[in-house]
């Protein structure tokens, strides 16, 4: 190709960002990612803002991989090249996602290999390293304004674009932090965000509502009566969610719809009180006068796993899980355990009657069992229903000194749990769609809970040593 032909296509990748991205890097486009890439190109726009409101799992970041590489390759005049910064919610979710999608969407172009040296920090091409690049920045999670501000320094240039990943969750001041790169007379600038709808507090929220006419809009669905849908996410999943739950669900609309609930939902367990509380432990001797629980949460399906867990007071232990499809069997390893560790009480779950098998079978051979529907009433009106109660409880159980055996996958399922207030009632996530985020039922998260079904006071009488002759049964719960 000659110099003069390789002018004019870059020409053409630049007025035709789809067809830069067809040729490129080799692939069909949904009709939600050609109405995107449609709006960055044309003629020159000094102030283009991009804001892409998503359902879960449509493929946003390749989106915005493919707009990085554009920028890269198809904005530059003499003496002036493109400049532009990546962030996202926290510095690790911007390199396992939007950083390893551009570095993915790279190792597909041999042009683009030749052309750009990609690092963990920083993407440049090779002939003007200094002047030509995209970066990865990051700030901290209690930065000012103004830190926010330094995060996004540096972009004077022509051509200069910022990446915003993840800012359902992202403060607002990033959004007008990323506003200065308009005021310095470019001649094509992008400010490009994407973001899932899980929050009224952050940056793609206001954009949505406060900001929307500075901002041209698109929505990603997964609505399955839509005809620009992304075909990445099954209409059939979709359909069992909206039938299921009904379209007014707060997380059928965010993850399903890609709108925004009437309130925004939050994090039941943050990441710090998780891990401190899988960094403490307490002594026998601490723990000895409170009752010993056990919770089961009996497996649904042959993907999921039957798991039960043991907790006494402040103390939980690790988690037992069984994939056995044989509810007979489930039931043989649960009176193990019970008679094992001499159970006060044992919670089962037997919503939609998974659990019963269970239930009936340590029943019929005389075990004391509880059954518990996740469903059913709360014992406060407060919560929506009983899981939502117990979710809540766990959580209390968590910021107050709970302590828990480490275990990455219950990690991942409490910091996946979050809630909103529906009619003044405290409501959980359902157990489906935490699956379908976190690629599993959260049968350990469900398994911990069970042991907050309900106050239990230990059989056994505990003998004080400054009252040796006084014996009295013990409740946690007094207080």
């Amino acid at each position: 190709m000659t110099e003069l032909s390789a002018t004019d296509r870059i020409r053409g990748w630049r007025l035709d960002p789809a067809r830069f991205v067809t040729e490129v890097f080799k692939v069909e486009l949904d009709e939600w990612q050609r109405d995107a890439l449609s709006y960055l190109g044309g003629d020159y726009n000094n102030s283009r803002r991009l804001c892409l409101r998503a359902c879960t799992g449509p493929g946003k970041s390749a989106v915005l991989a493919w707009i990085g590489w554009h920028r890269l390759v198809c904005f530059a005049a003499k003496g002036e090249h493109p400049k532009g910064a990546a962030l996202s919610i926290t510095a690790d979710n911007l390199k396992d996602n939007l950083w390893s999608e551009l570095a993915k969407w790279q190792s597909r172009s041999e042009f683009l290999k030749s052309a750009f040296t990609w690092t963990k920090e920083k993407i440049y091409a090779n002939d003007h390293p200094e002047t030509w690049f995209l970066s990865s920045r990051s700030f901290a999670k209690d930065a000012n304004a103004e830190a926010i501000g330094r995060a996004l320094s540096g972009l004077h240039s022509k051509f200069p674009f910022v990446l915003l990943d993840e800012t359902g969750d992202m403060p607002v001041a990033v959004g007008r932090a990323a506003i200065q790169i308009l005021t310095g007379n470019p001649k094509d600038a992008a400010i490009v965000q994407a973001g899932n709808p899980t929050s009224t507090n952050g940056l793609l929220y206001e954009s949505c509502t406060k900001a929307k006419d500075q901002w041209h809009l698109i929505t990603i669905t997964a609505d399955p009566d839509d005809p620009k849908r992304t075909p990445r996410v099954s209409k059939e999943h979709a359909r069992e969610m909206i039938d299921t739950y009904g379209r007014e669900n707060p997380w059928v609309m965010a993850t399903i719809m890609g709108l925004f609930p009437p309130t925004g939902f939050n994090s039941l367990f943050s990441l710090e009180d998780v891990e401190a509380a899988m960094a403490r432990t307490y002594k026998a001797d601490q723990i000895q006068n409170a009752a010993v629980i056990l919770g089961g949460d009996v497996a649904r399906q042959g993907d999921d796993a039957s798991a039960v867990i043991k907790r006494q007071g402040r103390q939980a232990y690790p988690i037992k899980t069984y994939r056995i499809p044989d509810t007979m069997r489930v039931a043989d390893q649960f009176i193990m355990q019970q008679m094992e560790h001499k159970a006060d009480a044992f919670f089962i779950d037997e919503s939609g009657g998974y659990g019963a098998g269970v239930i009936d079978r340590m029943r019929s051979l005389g075990h004391d069992v509880i059954g518990v529907q996740f469903g059913g009433k709360a014992s406060d009106n407060r919560f929506f229903n009983k899981r939502s109660e117990m979710y809540w409880l766990a959580a209390d159980w968590v910021k107050n000194g709970g302590s828990l055996a480490p275990d990455p996958e219950l990690k991942e399922e409490l910091c996946a749990t979050t809630y909103v207030y529906q009619k003044d009632q405290f409501r959980i996530v359902e157990k489906e769609i935490i699956k379908s985020q976190i690629g599993r039922s959260p049968d350990k998260s469900d398994s911990l809970i069970l042991t907050f079904a309900h106050p239990v006071a230990p059989k056994r009488t505990i003998l004080h040593r400054s009252h040796a002759t006084q014996r009295r049964e013990y409740d946690p719960f007094s207080k």
